[in-house]
């Protein structure tokens, strides 16, 4: 099937695409299997993408790059006619992969968070998708890794049966790591943020009508106001100028993707 089509939002190409099109596309690398890499993307990925042009190929690199963020799908709308209805959010995304991998028994594997998160985050996974095969687990090491514990981290998943990854290592480390990965893995691998927290019981969600608005960042800007304070009440005026900038014209290269400069994280 062919990939769905990607738009230009600050130089970062994101994929106009809905959950059943999203779904169905990593599905298709899960069944065959075949590497596939693929990231949900809100304003702070894409911010972290305008200062960082080597991040910014990574993500114009992966194969589907979703609209995390309501702001993101009112970009690709704006900008773009895009006509998205609703964004893709990563851990209804996640639900939904997993929804299919059980029915499909295509079986799971987790990469990134603590023990004790993914310990909860399996039991959770379990409960709520009856028939879900959790291949296997890898706590991050929360750090840089080397090449060659990359290549022993990619034999386990490997030897594990998994057909589809889900990776939560937290932006901009997962992507790195998907990016990094893809060649090392002939099956899916997908960043999902803060699903794992969330799945496992560690964060609460937003109520919907926060998320309809996208207005999810104040209800976690409370939530950890020391640590979000920098990244919201900085990044989310900035992504608005330059969303006004592109409107008027200016000028926002989409550079090509890059499979080069490997950056592995664990």
């Amino acid at each position: 099937m062919p990939p769905p089509v990607r738009f230009n939002v600050l130089g970062t190409a994101v994929s106009a695409v809905d959950y059943a099109g999203a779904v169905a596309a990593v599905l298709a690398a899960a069944r065959e299997p075949r590497a596939f890499a693929a990231s949900a993307l809100a304003v702070h990925a894409l911010r972290e993408a305008r200062g960082d042009p080597l991040y910014r190929r990574r993500l114009n690199s992966l194969d589907l790059a979703v609209p995390d963020g309501q702001p993101v799908r009112w970009a690709l709308n704006w900008l773009h006619r895009a006509g998205l209805a609703d964004r893709v959010y990563g851990p209804f995304l996640m639900r939904d992969l997993c929804a299919a991998a059980a029915r499909e028994r295509l079986p799971v594997f987790l990469f990134g968070g603590t023990t004790a998160t993914l310990v909860r985050l399996s039991a959770a996974l379990g409960e709520r998708h009856p028939g879900l095969v959790i291949a296997g687990v890898q706590p991050s090491r929360f750090r840089r890794i080397t090449a060659e514990e990359a290549a022993a981290d990619a034999r386990v998943i490997t030897a594990s049966g998994a057909r589809l990854v889900f990776c939560g290592l937290g932006c901009p480390r997962q992507e790195n790591w998907v990016h990094a990965m893809r060649p090392l893995l002939p099956v899916p691998l997908m960043a999902v943020g803060a699903a794992f927290a969330l799945w496992a019981g560690e964060r609460t969600m937003a109520p919907a009508w926060l998320q309809r608005a996208g207005l999810e960042w104040l209800f976690r800007l409370r939530q950890e106001p020391r640590r979000l304070a920098g990244r919201y009440l900085v990044h989310n005026p900035l992504f608005l100028l330059g969303l006004l900038r592109q409107k008027s014209g200016g000028d926002f290269p989409l550079l090509p993707g890059n499979d080069a400069s490997p950056e592995y994280w664990g």
